[in-house]
């Protein structure tokens, strides 16, 4: 039972505070990063291909059917980007702004719930800060992570962070990202200084003491005229018809970027505190930490473990959760969203 009485608000809401833009995509050459400005953007293009059939067969068609079935041609329409013939590296830009006032909600039905909240959100801040979080955020930002599928197998990756005040650079750091692990937030890195000074900068935008907007820019050495990989898009409606398009890619104008939601899922793939066998190293902070590529949720309400559970605990029991699960807390109010009554069957 809540103690004194204290209900949840059916109607909880908070704005994120981890704020990336959408990410551009551009071609040029590694060692020609001073004459940045003048790398032209990449583009999406059509590509008509003749494949074959993957999916299951029923083995028990007639020979002679099956036998057209699958050797019949699997034509295909897509868009692809990819780096010019003369170009080997792939440049990702956005910003980021980290902005203050965690834990006070953008709506919220309950006065009573919301100053138990500020509270809780505040004693927090007392014992633990923003210290760790930030801490995984820039090392997010420093090993590329944001680039997905376009880090791995690159030669090289380095990422610049810089800190923008009137819209020039307060200060930069430069990091090699391919130095960083992407399941070990504890292994140290060779430039522990700089890493340490962009989570400073974060913490402190997350504490409310200071304008931070980021502009991060990685630059991926993958070779000449290869394949790059915007964000896809999802389309709602597909048609049945032959030719029709099976992949569509995310562009701004003309060009191929990547989605804010897709950079934004990226920087909080900071959650270790989840209960698993498996050796799965950081996943997105998510409410039930639900990884759809696996059709896994690895935070159960079962086993208390998830979002709303934790909360009720910590505000309508007075049973603050372990330090770790206090930061996923923490992280999933970061997140953002609209959190409020369970949905009815």
């Amino acid at each position: 039972m809540a103690k004194s009485g204290l209900k949840n608000a059916s109607v909880l809401a908070f704005e994120r505070k981890l704020d990336p833009s959408d990410a551009l995509f551009s071609a040029g050459l590694w060692n020609n990063w001073e004459h940045g400005d003048d790398w032209p953007s990449i583009g999406v293009r059509e590509k008509i291909v003749r494949g074959t059939k993957l999916h299951r067969f029923d083995g028990k068609k007639d020979p002679a059917k099956l036998q057209s079935d699958i050797t019949s041609p699997n034509l295909q329409t897509v868009d692809v980007a990819s780096l010019p013939s003369d170009m080997d590296t792939l440049r990702v830009r956005f910003t980021l702004r980290v902005l203050g006032e965690v834990g006070r909600p953008s709506a919220c039905n309950n006065a009573d719930y919301q100053m138990k909240l500020s509270g809780v959100v505040d004693r927090y801040i007392g014992e633990h800060g923003f210290g760790e979080l930030a801490r995984r955020y820039a090392c997010n930002l420093a090993n590329g992570r944001f680039l997905w599928r376009n880090r791995v197998g690159a030669e090289a990756v380095e990422v610049r962070v810089s800190w923008l005040r009137g819209g020039n650079p307060k200060k930069q750091w430069p990091f090699n990202a391919l130095e960083f692990q992407l399941r070990n937030f504890d292994a140290p890195p060779k430039d522990q200084a700089s890493l340490d000074e962009l989570a400073s900068v974060i913490e402190s935008g997350l504490g409310g003491k200071d304008h931070v907007l980021l502009e991060v820019t990685a630059y991926a050495r993958m070779g000449d005229g290869q394949e790059v990989y915007p964000s896809q898009e999802l389309v709602i409606k597909q048609s049945n018809k032959k030719g029709e398009k099976s992949k569509t890619l995310y562009t701004v104008g003309d060009v191929a970027g990547m989605h804010s939601q897709k950079i934004g899922n990226a920087l909080r793939t900071i959650d270790t505190w989840y209960q698993s066998d498996e050796n799965l190293g950081p996943i997105a902070v998510e409410p039930y930490g639900a990884v759809t590529t696996q059709g896994k949720a690895y935070r159960q309400p079962k086993a208390k473990t998830d979002f709303y559970s934790l909360l009720d605990n910590w505000i309508l029991r007075d049973k603050a959760p372990d330090k770790d699960q206090q930061h996923f807390v923490m992280a999933t109010v970061i997140r953002g969203g609209v959190f409020g009554e369970s949905e009815k069957d």
